[in-house]
């Protein structure tokens, strides 16, 4: 069981302030019936942003405007993968379109490609669990699951913990290195203790079960350049495994434990769309 493509309206990258720039950049207002590119909206004017933090930046594009720059777009562009989840998406101008409509603001924003930027999400499950035995819901009876979450330098929000694939780099390798790097934070440690670490991921990311792949709904989005993702399901059914490592946050967070699934959590993005499709499969409380 997958989702795929499920984000219809995309509304937290929409009529607020752009992340990281404290208030100084403002998107333009869009009314959730203004978000489709083919409804009439002659007001629009958003502003133009793309932060210096990724200008010239060699894992990031040149300006659009570049002679040298000649993206093809909709097609896998050397190393880089400019293909959508969500299919072939329009270009206007020489500008990628936002699938999923107007956000108010052009440019890439603190993106590094413009058009789709393909991400990885790791999600580690267990059974929440006392003295041994399975904890139950009391208002589902159902079993409660636990996963692994991040809190967010940039934002101070919670999330999973997931990252940008590399030029050249296969999922799979991406959400085991972002897992360590985010939750595991494996600098500092001994030698010892970094190999049965590495050991016990390695158990549980054997077999991954995949949730999502599509449009994130990211506070980063603009109308020329998105995050999509891939989102995994790694459970720990026994909690043997990385059940029982010591979790500790890497240099991208400031914070990382286990949370009880719920359907009520406020989480980064769209994370908890992906979630809700791991509690349908794990049969757990929701």
């Amino acid at each position: 069981m997958k989702i795929l493509n499920r984000i219809m309206c995309h509304y937290k990258c929409r009529n607020s302030a752009y992340p990281g720039t404290d208030g100084k950049i403002v998107r333009f207002h869009v009314p959730d019936d203004k978000v489709n590119w083919h409804s009439l909206y002659s007001m629009y004017n958003p502003p133009i942003f793309t932060s210096t933090s990724v200008i010239g930046q060699l894992w990031a594009d040149q300006d659009i405007y570049a002679l040298e720059f000649k993206p093809n777009w909709n097609c896998v562009d050397g190393n880089v993968n400019r293909i959508s989840f969500t299919g072939k998406y329009n270009i206007q101008n020489g500008f990628p379109l936002n699938p999923c409509g107007r956000t108010g603001l052009i440019g890439r924003g603190v993106l590094g490609r413009w058009g789709p930027n393909h991400a990885a999400d790791p999600i580690v499950t267990r059974w929440k669990k006392y003295e041994n035995k399975q904890v139950f819901h009391t208002m589902s009876n159902k079993p409660i699951l636990q996963f692994v979450a991040i809190q967010r330098k940039d934002s101070g929000e919670w999330a999973l913990p997931g990252g940008m694939v590399d030029i050249g780099e296969v999922v799979s390798t991406t959400l085991k290195r972002e897992f360590m790097e985010e939750a595991m934070d494996l600098l500092g440690k001994s030698e010892e203790d970094t190999i049965k670490i590495k050991k016990e991921i390695e158990e549980v990311f054997t077999e991954g079960i995949e949730v999502f792949r599509g449009y994130v709904d990211d506070p980063r989005n603009t109308d020329n350049a998105w995050m999509e993702t891939v989102a995994t399901l790694f459970h720990d059914d026994k909690g043997v495994h990385v059940g029982m490592l010591k979790l500790h946050a890497g240099d991208d967070a400031v914070g990382v434990k286990w949370v009880d699934l719920d359907r009520k959590l406020n989480l980064y993005a769209n994370h908890l769309l992906f979630l809700e499709n791991i509690a349908k499969i794990l049969k757990c409380h929701w």
